[in-house]
């Protein structure tokens, strides 16, 4: 099993970057697992004035063209092999395809690129960075199209770091496990990985959030904290029951990404015998969480309250009045560590953000008098498939592509263990529409990262339409809800 035990990391990447040419403001697309690797080449960038560009280990051609692209990068690190997929090859294409991506930094056999091992030199002074400028481009859940490029700075993200650090009670004694990939914003800096060793505590790293492999790790280096999304949470219970591992020394759950339902998240304290935290936030800034003292009704029944006191939070009806006090609406939010902008795109942060400065966040929420705030769904056209977040625009633009279809339009379908699923409604070009194996295998052709691709195909004759003549899609998703209540799947 591949893992990494890991405390703030004593050699340098960062001059050799330097000496490639790698430096101030140039912008770094950085794919890597969880391995020593990322951490290494994370902060080496950081310290080399470059700007590491994030993306998740599951992304492919399409998703990686389109990120190097809009950063206009100049490097692209990945794994020579991982999972059986040869990110190398990758590599060809996107250099291809994006002719600003110069070098090409492997985490293993390079083959013609740049190993990330010939970098390692004994460290030397560089200049500090402006604490207002850009550290980091994460990526959108990408409601509209593909991913948009979220601008953290240095003060911001520290910020953001810090201050959940301390509202987790992390110390030098935490040992925090990181299961989701590290890329992931939650596992970076929610505190995760950063606020770890912020705080001075101990990084394990495990390849897969696996009971198999998360559960030994747990035992074998006395794990206090770990962070999960709804789908894995539920494994993670289930798992306990026949999983021997000593799991005693884990002191906090964190799960977020998407809403956890009542009854598991009452579950989580008796199966693993450890504090749950809900937490309720997003890439873009906002951060909610439950916290360790609050009483279990709120741990259960909330997504959590604001991280800081300088949170601004509203909650509008459709014509962006505000909703009466509990009721539900669209959350608005500025705030200290809340992006003001995505980068390089003018017309989107337009529709995203109001005149004063308000950030759009696309999520239904209601406001309980303590503060703590129940997610009641979603405003924005995307799906929230366990945590990951897939734009059903971008997913039909692809499925648009196929010969066999004339149109498309993606909507999600309850699902108890992942929140939602894809549903891909089809009408075909012809006698018939591609089938769900054909489908997958044409996405796959494009790039699609595998998570994307939908969990199953309809097809029908015309879509239902609004009376503007819009696809309806909530006549869509009420469609295949009552098909899983008729078929007895309940949703599964």
């Amino acid at each position: 099993m591949d893992v990494c035990r890991t405390r703030p990391a004593r050699r340098s990447h960062g001059r050799g970057l330097r000496r490639l040419g790698i430096g101030d403001g140039d912008r770094a697309v950085v794919q890597l697992p969880n391995t020593d690797a990322f951490v290494v080449l994370f902060f080496a960038l950081l310290r080399a004035g470059a700007v590491p560009v994030l993306t998740l280990p599951a992304h492919r051609e399409s998703e990686i063209v389109h990120v190097a692209e809009t950063a206009a990068a100049t490097a692209y690190a990945i794994p020579d092999v991982s999972d059986g997929f040869d990110h190398r090859a990758l590599a060809r294409a996107v250099r291809k395809a994006v002719p600003s991506v110069q070098h090409v930094l492997v985490a293993g056999d390079p083959a013609e690129f740049t190993a990330l091992a010939d970098l390692d030199t004994e460290p030397v002074p560089l200049p500090a960075p402006d604490p207002g400028d850009v550290a980091v481009l994460l990526l959108s859940g990408g409601t509209t199209g593909k991913p948009k490029l979220i601008p953290r700075t240095h003060d911001d993200y520290a910020y953001n770091v810090r201050a959940s650090a301390e509202i987790c009670g992390f110390d030098s004694t935490t040992v925090y496990l990181v299961v989701l990939p590290t890329a992931h914003n939650f596992a970076l800096a929610c505190p995760g990985l950063l606020g770890t060793l912020m705080a001075g505590g101990t990084v394990v790293l495990s390849p897969t959030p696996s009971p198999d492999d998360a559960f030994a790790l747990i035992e074998r280096e006395k794990v206090t904290a770990t962070a999960v999304v709804p789908p894995i949470a539920l494994l993670w219970l289930d798992a306990v029951e026949w999983e021997e591992a000593d799991l005693s020394s884990l002191r906090l759950l964190q799960v977020g990404g998407s809403k956890l339902g009542a009854e598991p998240a009452a579950r989580v304290e008796p199966a693993l015998g450890c504090t749950l935290q809900q937490v309720f936030g997003m890439a873009e800034g906002l951060l909610n969480y439950t916290r360790l003292d609050n009483p279990s009704e709120l741990v259960i029944g909330t997504q959590g309250r604001p991280l800081s006191p300088a949170d601004e939070i509203k909650v509008v009806d459709e014509e962006g009045d505000d909703v009466l006090p509990g009721g539900t609406g669209e959350l608005l939010t500025r705030g200290p560590y809340t992006l003001r902008g995505y980068y390089r795109a003018p017309g989107h942060n337009g529709r995203t953000f109001t005149e004063d400065g308000f950030y759009r966040t696309g999520d239904l929420v209601r406001v309980l008098p303590s503060g703590h705030l129940v997610v009641e769904g979603r405003a924005k056209d995307q799906i929230n498939r366990g945590g990951d977040k897939i734009s059903a625009e971008e997913l039909e633009n692809h499925i648009l592509a196929h010969p066999g279809v004339h149109d498309a339009a993606v909507v999600g379908m309850p699902d108890e263990t992942m929140g939602e699923r894809t549903c891909a409604y089809l009408v075909p070009r012809g006698e018939r529409a591609p089938a769900q194996r054909e489908l997958s295998a044409f996405l796959a052709e494009r790039g699609v990262a595998a998570y994307k691709v939908p969990d199953r195909v309809e097809a029908v004759d015309v879509f239902p339409r609004t009376p503007v003549g819009k696809i309806d899609k909530k006549a869509l998703g009420r469609r295949i809800a009552e098909r899983l209540r008729t078929e007895g799947g309940g949703g599964n």
